[in-house]
């Protein structure tokens, strides 16, 4: 009996798929778009400059060295977050953790795939979307195609990275990725009226 058991486990656990918290969720309002980013792979970078040649190479993308950049390159983006820190988001379904593996040079990397959600903001109404929480300036000439920042939405901590003319992603914590698009789902309603 123990051995049918067993065999019931693991077919069990062979159908078993992790549910994320937005999965299935979108908002939308006049304008703009609310929807849960596909899956991919986040790596936290911190490294000094000494290193940042090895790890542009070994990650094939060039980390950016000037405030709010991004650089992209065949999926996998590095968005300045400090004068030492990234986050390298892989779109592409390559992880960046093993990409970085054999740089001898100092650094760390850690896995934050299962941290963060992702949130596309898409529209005419996006920027008056993000900005209903956030006191940062998005407008296009301050915060052009490809800037990306540390913020605050509202009353918690945000990556936000405009993607493109009216497109953004909003990376938050998972466990405050429900609040996160809440608001941004009541915000995008406010900017269609």
């Amino acid at each position: 009996m123990a051995k049918s058991m067993t065999k019931a486990a693991q077919s069990a656990a062979s159908t078993i798929s992790r549910k994320g918290p937005l999965d299935g969720r979108s908002a939308s309002g006049t304008g703009v778009t609310v929807a849960l980013a596909a899956p991919a792979h986040r790596m936290s970078l911190r490294a000094p400059e000494a290193g940042v040649a090895a790890l542009s190479k070994a990650l094939g993308v060039t980390l950016p060295l000037k405030p709010k950049t991004s650089a992209e390159k065949a999926g996998r983006a590095a968005l300045w977050l400090g004068p030492d820190e990234w986050l390298v988001i892989d779109q592409a379904g390559n992880d960046p953790v093993a990409a970085r593996a054999g740089v001898k040079t100092f650094h760390s990397a850690v896995d934050v795939s299962h941290r963060n959600v992702g949130i596309l903001v898409s529209g005419p109404g996006a920027e008056a979307t993000i900005s209903a929480g956030c006191p940062q300036d998005l407008s296009i000439g301050v915060f052009p195609v490809g800037a990306c920042s540390r913020t605050v939405l509202g009353k918690i901590e945000i990556v936000v990275w405009r993607t493109g003319e009216t497109e953004f992603r909003v990376e938050c914590w998972r466990s405050f990725s429900d609040y996160a698009f809440a608001f941004l789902a009541d915000a995008a309603r406010d900017a269609a009226a």
